[in-house]
């Protein structure tokens, strides 16, 4: 699995950093936000180094529903399941990507405004 040895996620994944890990699977490491914007603030994010959303390919299809399958799951672990909760991806800095390492942010525990930003 291609792993980028300078990317703070991959050194995440790798347990070379440390993190509040709430999960971990074959393909996924979740963990808390170290700046949260909402009281649970998590991202969930693969193993496999990809940079960006533009780097996906179809090869990718099983492993992104996988963190949308984590994030519903950690949703109803962290009890925001029906309050409500919001999954972002961002790509790119004008997006407000800081990490190049994909990863989908669960946000949840207060009122997510609309539009974002």
């Amino acid at each position: 699995m291609a792993q980028n040895q300078d990317c703070l996620f991959c050194r995440i994944v790798r347990n070379e950093i440390d993190a509040k890990i709430v999960h971990e699977d074959e393909d996924l490491v979740a963990f808390r936000d170290i700046s949260p914007q909402a009281p649970t603030h998590i991202l969930i994010v693969p193993r496999q180094h990809i940079a960006t959303l533009n780097d996906l390919t179809p090869d990718h299809q099983d492993l992104i529903g996988k963190m949308f399958l984590a994030a519903k799951d950690l949703a109803a672990q962290e009890g925001i399941e029906q309050s409500g909760y919001r999954c972002v991806f961002n790509c790119q800095r004008g997006a407000g990507q800081s990490v190049f390492h994909i990863h989908l942010h669960l946000l949840g525990g207060r009122a997510l405004n609309w539009p974002p930003g």
